[in-house]
Formats: structure tokens, C-alpha cells, sequence
């Protein structure tokens, strides 16, 4: 969520990851290299239908930045226009995602690179109007200065963007602090969010657009979170084939108070690694003092980074790659490291590894300013069954495969997911906010329409999983509240028997979203037993 009220950072939201498309090239082509490793080349004589290409400059041909050559590969149609004659063609370029793909490449290529001349980009205009598209699809609250996104839609986006752009390439950018709210936790608890104006959010959404490429030439496989084209789907499925695999005991790894811990210096050291831009270093550090209001008051951010804040993921990510590559380095044979954001667990295969990826884990947080939560982290015991976790809203269980069992009579468990205790809980709340005793004079469909997102949304992330008892149980659940609607406008009209002719099936021709039936396993398994 970009600076909203609502905790959509639930695992049972979408993935905001999954809305940004990547950067990287998809497959590497059989003529020309990818584009991390160095100049690409057509083959000799390979030109595109239609194009004319300059001479001793084959078309399509890429520099050692990523870039295509000057003039190679230009298309002038009959008035002397680029692009293609016909309208069914090749889409103009999306020059924001060519400047990330040039530099997820440089940085790729360059490891040690760091890069002087970031500034200007973030002050683009298309930048700044691909950044205001993302803060918009993103909804979200008004900061200090209640300004909403339908207020600078009614003033004017246009001459909202030129203005905040004269600003950032004048230098004369200044955020304005955050304003703080409470949302509440699972266990009771309040979480605080820091909510930016809308200015300053897609300031650092345009700021986001230019770094990320960077960090993530640098990110490992063993990170999902907050990621182009990674989600928390990816994660389970490491561990469900992890645990297939011999991993019988895990390590559920819970970080107090991370976002608020989070050391300002040593933030900024690890992004200057990569960055030498200095307006860009002070456009960061900006935006972590800022300060927080609340009820009125002004108090300073001396540490950690605002949950709210468009920009904190990748900072938190940045933060966290040091235990993600401390990790691979030097304790990858202990266990499977899978990290999503502040939420990790160390999957390993015998009782002694797991205790020393605990031991190591806390090591390398300490040199972080970082430590385990003493009540929310544990070492569990998979084995048969015996014990399971929660993790990014599925609880993960080893069951028996009972067809291994008919045919071979082989006792052998696998890591199933379902949704968990809180997860279940959490859509039972909304369904029964949706579907109060007041709204029983209301138009059903209205009802249904009210509840198929929220339904539907719920379902799409835990179809993945052994999720089909869990399913009916919800269909059910969803189904008695409209009954009972249904039962409530009637009151002393209500004939014998009638009750009964609200069935599923009632519901279900009206429209209602259906749970049952719809699990979708994300990959074929990787065992498949004789016919």
C-alpha cells in the first residue's frame, strides 16, 4: 500500500511486485548475447522487415550500456515519421522501462559499479508520469496537507507533475513529514504507518523507478518480496519442494520491530555502494528524517523507515541483502534461506543445522543493529506430521501421501499449505462486515457484488495450496450469512420450508463467487507415480 490506511500489505493481497513488469530480458536470444554480458550483435546481414539499416551498423544492434545504436534499426514512414506504416504494428518504445532495462544491464555487468548521474532521471517528465500512474493505481490516503489523488485530479495532473519536476531539477525539493496512523495486527496489537503526501509519494515512486534496477541486478533468488516478478506464491513453493526434499525442520524467524530499527547510516552506506550521486544520497536521507506528526505533534525519525512509504521496501530490501549474501556465502549448506521482506524462515534437514542457522542468523542481524524476536521466533519440527508454521498467511503442514501409500505402501509425507487460523478469521470478519443484519432490506446483488472482490481476491492467492476443505468451509460460511439475510427480510412472513429454497445453488445463479473448484497448482509435481 502507498501510504494508505488499510493494511493491503496482508499476504492475502495481491502482490505489488506482480503489477510492475520486469526489467529483465525473458529468454536470451539465439543470436545475440544478454544484455549483461556486453555489447549485442546481430547476426551479419540480419536486418528487421521494413527497417533500413545504417551502413557498418547491423539493425538492432545494442551497445555496451544496453542502448540501441544511433540510427540503427530506424523506421521514417512516407511523411517522414518514425514508427510503423501500419497500425497493427510494433508499439512505440517505452523509454522509462528502456532506461531501467540499460541500467539493470550496466549494473549487472559492473558490480562494483556506482553510478554519479541518477539525479536528472528522476526528474524526467515521463518518469514522473509513469511514477503518478503507479501512486494512482495505488490509491491510498492524503498526507499532512489533505491533499487526496482526486484533489490533483480536479487541479490538474498535468500541472501538478511540471511543477513537482521544476522542483526536483532545481534542487528545491523538500518532503514534508509523514502522518501517522494505526492499523491493527493479527494479535491485537497496532502497527503504525507513515503516510506521505501524495507529492511526496510519487516523488519516490520516480525515485524507485531509477534505483531499483540497480539493487536488483544485485538481489538474490533467496528474496521474494516486493519484487518484480516475484511473489509470495514463489516463496511457498521453495519450501514445499525444500521439505520434499529432506527439509524436516525449520527455522520461523520473526525480527522485532524491524522497520523501526533500522540504523539511517548504515542504510545509507549500503546504498552508496551502488549510488555516488550525491543529490540522490540527500534525496534519501530526506525522506528518513522527515519526521512523523501525530495528534498535532512533530517528532523526529532517528531510525528506522516509514511503513507507508512508497520508497521503504526497496530501502528494507537493500537493508536485509547483507543477511541474504552472508547467508549464501557462508551457511547455504545449513539450510534454504527464503526471505520475504522482514518475514523469514531457514528450512533445514537435521535438528543440529537448524540450531546453528539460528545461531547464525543472529550474528549476522547483531552486526545489522538488528535481533530475534524472543517470543515470535522458534525452531520447528516437521517430521510426520508432528509439528507446522505459519508463514505469509498459510499454515505449512507435512501430510501423508495417501496415494503413495495405496500403491507402494510407502509411508512418505509432503509440506501441504492451507490458509491459517488468522487467515481464515480475517475473511470471516469481512464477509460479516459486508453482510450486516442492516443490509437484509438491501438488493442481494447488491450484497454479492459487494463480496465477489473480496471472496474472489482471498481465494486467488490460497488456490495454489491444499486449500479445497478450507474452500468449501468458506463457501459455506458465505452462504449461511445470506441466508440469514434473506431469512431477516422476511421476519414473520416466512413461509415453512422456504428457508430451504436459498440453497448454494440460489446464491450461486445470482452470481456469487464459488470457491470450490477453482485450486490451480502453480507447477506439475516433480513426482508422478506409475498409472
Amino acid at each position: 500500500m502507498q501510504g494508505g490506511e488499510r493494511n493491503t500489505g496482508d499476504p492475502s493481497a495481491q502482490p505489488q511486485s506482480r503489477q510492475d513488469g520486469s526489467y529483465k530480458p525473458k529468454a536470451k536470444s539465439s543470436v545475440a548475447r544478454r544484455e549483461s554480458e556486453g555489447t549485442v550483435v546481430p547476426e551479419n546481414g540480419a536486418q528487421a522487415p521494413g527497417t533500413n539499416a545504417v551502413k557498418k551498423n547491423a539493425a538492432g544492434g545494442k551497445g555496451p550500456c544496453g542502448g540501441h545504436a544511433d540510427g540503427a534499426g530506424k523506421r521514417e514512414g512516407m511523411a517522414g515519421t518514425t514508427g510503423p506504416n501500419d497500425p497493427g504494428g510494433r508499439r512505440p518504445r517505452d523509454k522509462v522501462r528502456e532506461l531501467q532495462r540499460q541500467l539493470w544491464a550496466a549494473a549487472k555487468r559492473a558490480p562494483g559499479r556506482r553510478f554519479h548521474a541518477l539525479y536528472d532521471h528522476i526528474g524526467r517528465s515521463d518518469v514522473l508520469q509513469e511514477a503518478w500512474k503507479r501512486v494512482r493505481r495505488n490509491r491510498g490516503a492524503a498526507g499532512i496537507d489533505g491533499q487526496s489523488i482526486s484533489d490533483v485530479e480536479q487541479l490538474g495532473v498535468e500541472h501538478f507533475l511540471e511543477e513537482l519536476g521544476t522542483e526536483l531539477r532545481a534542487g528545491k525539493y523538500r518532503s514534508k513529514v509523514v502522518r501517522r496512523r494505526y492499523i491493527p495486527k493479527a494479535d491485537g496489537k497496532k502497527r503504525p504507518l507513515g503516510i506521505p503526501t501524495v507529492r511526496d509519494r510519487v516523488a519516490q515512486m520516480a525515485a524507485k523507478l531509477v534505483l531499483e534496477p540497480i539493487f536488483e541486478a544485485d538481489f538474490l533468488p533467496c528474496s521474494y518480496g516486493f519484487r518484480p516478478r516475484r511473489s509470495a506464491t514463489m516463496a511457498l513453493e521453495t519450501l514445499r519442494k525444500a521439505g520434499a526434499k529432506g527439509g524436516h525442520h525449520v527455522l520461523d524467524a520473526d525480527i522485532r520491530d524491524y522497520f523501526g530499527s533500522i540504523d539511517h547510516d548504515k542504510l545509507m552506506k549500503l546504498v552508496a555502494r551502488r549510488v555516488s550521486d550525491r543529490r540522490v544520497l540527500k534525496l534519501l536521507r530526506q525522506w528518513l528524517e522527515a519526521g512523523v506528526m501525530e495528534d498535532g505533534a512533530v517528532s523526529p525519525t532517528v531510525a528506522g523507515t516509514p511503513q507507508g512509504g512508497v520508497i521503504s521496501p526497496l530501502l528494507s530490501n537493500i537493508y536485509l541483502h547483507v543477511l541474504d549474501l552472508l547467508w549464501t556465502r557462508h551457511s547455504a549448506p545449513l539450510g534454504t534461506l527464503v526471505r520475504y521482506a522482514d518475514d523469514f524462515v531457514v528450512m533445514c534437514q537435521t535438528r543440529k543445522n537448524c540450531e546453528q542457522a539460528e545461531q547464525r542468523i543472529r550474528v549476522i542481524l547483531e552486526r545489522l543493529g538488528l535481533e530475534l524476536h524472543p517470543d515470535k521466533t522458534r525452531r520447528v519440527e516437521l517430521y510426520d506430521g508432528k509439528e507446522g508454521f505459519d508463514f505469509l498467511g498459510c499454515h505449512l503442514h507435512k501430510r501423508m501421501s495417501g496415494a503413495l501409500l495405496e500403491r507402494r505402501g510407502k509411508r512418505l509425507y509432503f509440506l501441504q499449505r492451507w490458509p491459517s487460523r488468522r487467515s481464515m478469521q480475517h475473511i470471516r470478519q469481512r464477509v460479516r462486515e459486508l453482510t450486516p443484519r442492516s443490509r437484509c432490506h438491501a438488493d442481494i446483488r447488491d450484497v454479492i457484488a459487494d463480496l465477489n472482490p473480496v471472496v474472489q481476491g482471498w481465494g486467488n492467492y490460497f488456490r495454489t495450496g491444499n486449500a479445497s476443505r478450507r474452500f468449501n468451509q468458506l463457501d459455506s460460511y458465505v452462504w449461511r450469512r445470506l441466508q440469514h439475510l434473506r431469512v431477516k427480510r422476511k421476519g414473520r412472513n416466512l413461509r415453512p420450508g422456504e428457508a430451504k429454497s436459498w440453497s448454494c445453488d440460489y446464491f450461486w445463479n445470482l452470481g456469487l463467487h464459488r470457491l470450490r473448484g477453482t485450486i490451480r497448482y502453480p507447477e506439475q509435481p516433480f513426482w508422478k507415480g506409475p498409472a
